[in-house]
């Protein structure tokens, strides 16, 4: 594998990266190239200051090899043989190039629709590749897209410190009874501050449970990361829910040995353990 596409990701998540080395070699280099194309992307929005110029030099690079001008960046070259070989939807890229976009025009999101349209384009379209990757049967599609969203929802949840350092807030505070969400404001509405939390992660949940309707349709060889993943994002969220003010202090992420104990206990379960949904905690 290229080091540069297996830095770019390593770089970017710790639990993502640790769970996919646990693919098949095809199969892994594939995901591999997938997350290089995308962490490249959002890597030129999620600094400040921001690279902008960065950003569209490689965004019209790959819209330039897609027409085939040749490129020199190995990345953007490893995502389009992988495009044409998995016979990925093109509208998905551009969706996720709008996405990235909007990080660096949008900066509030007001409504749930409009975050679920900014999740689209950032995470539900990974799940849809993931599953072409995968060979999955269509009909696995639609929870596939549920999974990258509840993934991503847990993120926002997780990173709300770092993103208003970034001068975004992705979660609505409609009907909250919360006009911001710097500790300055919360900490003196640390109860509605827990509702909120608590309201998102119920979202979370209900559309986890979503997600691993679709564990069914993966084979076990390539279920077990998937699930592992999973398991981790559900773990960073029970630790939110308990304290959902360490988010301020701390960004809750599980530790490299965890995951990898995670994929151990996977790897012994059964398929009907493997598939089965979590529970949402209880206040």
């Amino acid at each position: 594998m290229n080091r540069l596409i297996f830095n770019t990701f390593k770089r970017g998540s710790k639990t993502y990266f640790y769970s996919s080395i646990f693919f098949s070699k095809e199969v892994r280099d594939d995901v591999f190239a997938l997350y290089s194309f995308v962490r490249k992307a959002d890597n030129f929005v999620d600094v400040m200051p921001q690279m902008k110029d960065e950003f569209y030099r490689f965004k019209d690079a790959y819209y330039n090899a897609l027409q085939g001008k040749a490129s020199s960046d190995i990345i953007i070259n490893s995502f389009i043989k992988l495009l044409r070989r998995k016979s990925f939807n093109r509208a998905w890229i551009d969706a996720f190039f709008e996405s990235m976009e909007m990080d660096l025009t949008k900066g509030r999101y007001e409504t749930i629709e409009e975050t679920l349209h900014y999740i689209y384009g950032s995470a539900e379209v990974i799940g849809l590749m993931m599953a072409k990757i995968m060979n999955l049967d269509p009909q696995s599609y639609q929870c596939a897209q549920y999974l990258g969203r509840a993934m991503q929802y847990i993120n926002f949840i997780r990173d709300i410190e770092e993103d208003l350092t970034l001068g975004r807030t992705y979660l609505p505070l409609q009907d909250s009874g919360l006009e911001r969400l710097d500790l300055d404001y919360v900490i003196e509405r640390q109860d509605a501050f827990r509702e909120f939390i608590w309201t998102h992660i119920g979202l979370y949940y209900q559309w986890q449970k979503e997600a691993e309707q679709g564990f069914a349709y993966i084979p076990k060889r390539y279920l077990i990361p998937i699930k592992t993943a999973s398991d981790m994002y559900q773990w960073t969220a029970e630790r939110i829910y308990r304290n959902p003010l360490v988010v301020f202090h701390q960004k809750v992420k599980p530790s490299i040995p965890r995951i990898v104990m995670q994929i151990a206990a996977n790897s012994l379960m059964g398929t009907t353990r493997l598939s089965s949904s979590p529970e949402a905690p209880h206040g």
